[in-house]
């Protein structure tokens, strides 16, 4: 299986990156893995213009990184969003990301599963909450699998993930996906 893993924090090194490391480190024992940071790549976000509808290939017009994110999800079998979560969503650079996969070019993809990867200093229960009614309806809206799920509560500090069980469950994960 080819795994694209979308990683949202612009921090290297940190909770989110270590959380999807040890997701792909799982992964990568059966599956082909690629790790797509945000910190590497440049994306405005969607204008909602719907230049993409009108021209024959589906590209925006939008001279950015996101021609290269399209073309390496279009082979992905599974995508994984990971994110920390600072104020109830999706970092605003995954969410440039995420809202630019609304085009037409999708129906290119051959995904046919989503994992989530999320990371948090809050401890409420409701930190995630928001995020989740998003990804239940992606999965809903694109008939798609979902392949997981690594919740992080409580994880402030850069590099304060060490040893958080969190690391060994994401592993895990990246290892059941066949």
């Amino acid at each position: 299986m080819k795994i694209a893993i979308l990683v949202g924090s612009a921090r290297k090194g940190g909770n989110t990156d270590l959380l999807a490391h040890a997701f792909a480190a799982g992964a990568a024992e059966h599956n082909e893995v690629e790790l797509i940071s945000v910190s590497n790549v440049h994306v405005n976000p969607c204008i909602g213009c719907n230049v993409c509808r009108k021209r024959p290939n589906h590209d925006c017009f939008q001279q950015d990184d996101m021609c290269v994110i399209h073309e390496k999800l279009k082979t992905a079998d599974l995508i994984v969003f990971a994110s920390p979560v600072y104020f109830y969503g999706l970092t605003a650079q995954l969410k440039a990301i995420v809202d630019r996969l609304h085009a037409p070019i999708r129906n290119e993809f051959q995904v046919k599963k989503l994992a989530l990867l999320l990371v948090a200093a809050d401890t409420i229960p409701e930190v995630f909450d928001s995020i989740l009614i998003q990804y239940k309806s992606v999965l809903s809206y694109f008939h798609l699998a979902d392949a997981g799920k690594v919740l992080v509560r409580g994880v402030e500090e850069k590099g304060a993930i060490q040893g958080n069980p969190a690391l060994d469950e994401a592993r895990a994960l990246g290892q059941s996906i066949l």
